[in-house]
């Protein structure tokens, strides 16, 4: 008896000390992140936006039309670069001033280190979403196509510029036919494992509830679809 307390009584100081020391470790996490998030709060408060000598709305009576973000939607190989730089060859050649946004293109530079897990994804759109919204004060129409599947992302942007500056471009098309077009082998890589969390095929994609605009990709020809998109630019006044 007198040899098993000792043990009993070593191995409850020991158990103390375990305590002790997570105790001391969530206090010195917890007193962390505080001072993390005030050094936040404050630099936050330390930044004031600086209004611009030129207004957007001068910008566009120079450039002769409103800027807006086409915000180009939809499955991996629906076209929506296609359409894109179709589009913006048609505004060129009309002497609008025009820029597309590639969602491949953003991820070899501003995008480079992000990658497709949902926070990646949402990130991804949160950043393209400020820079559209730059080009919008610079009275350019600024074409953007990004796979974009969460609605909640798309509207995000939405809300970051006046109303009629977002218009919402879903480009529809089946996935099977997307499957087929395949231009970057990059369907054939997620049905065999090799790319995970691939929208349409182990990640989902949300459909535009209410987009201004809607081509189906599979059924029109790109001439078609331009022209769509460009009938509704001239009917709400934008070029």
């Amino acid at each position: 008896m007198d040899l098993i307390l000792p043990k009993v009584r070593d191995t409850l100081l020991f158990a103390g000390a375990i305590v002790e020391a997570k105790i001391a470790y969530q206090s010195l996490f917890f007193l962390t992140y505080m001072n993390l998030f005030k050094g936040e709060i404050a630099l936050t408060n330390n930044i004031v936006w600086h209004e611009t000598t030129i207004k957007k709305e001068e910008r566009q009576e120079r450039n002769g039309h409103k800027s807006a973000i086409l915000w180009f939607t939809g499955l991996s190989g629906a076209g929506k670069s296609t359409l894109a730089n179709a589009l913006e060859q048609q505004l060129f050649q009309q002497g609008k001033t025009s820029y597309v946004l590639d969602g491949d293109n953003v991820r070899h530079g501003l995008n480079k280190g992000l990658g497709f897990s949902d926070e990646d994804r949402k990130e991804n759109i949160r950043r393209i979403g400020e820079v559209a919204k730059l080009f919008v004060d610079a009275g350019t129409i600024v074409c953007t196509a990004f796979i974009s599947p969460f609605k909640e992302d798309r509207n995000r942007v939405r809300e970051l510029v006046e109303e009629g500056e977002f218009i919402e471009v879903y480009v529809r098309c089946s996935l099977e036919a997307c499957e087929q077009r395949d231009p970057k082998g990059l369907y054939k890589k997620a049905r065999s494992g090799e790319i995970p969390e691939f929208t349409g095929i182990s990640s989902p994609y949300e459909e535009p509830n209410a987009a201004e605009i809607i081509v189906d990709s599979d059924k029109q020809t790109v001439e078609e679809s331009v022209q769509a998109i460009l009938d509704y630019l001239k009917d709400n006044n934008i070029i």
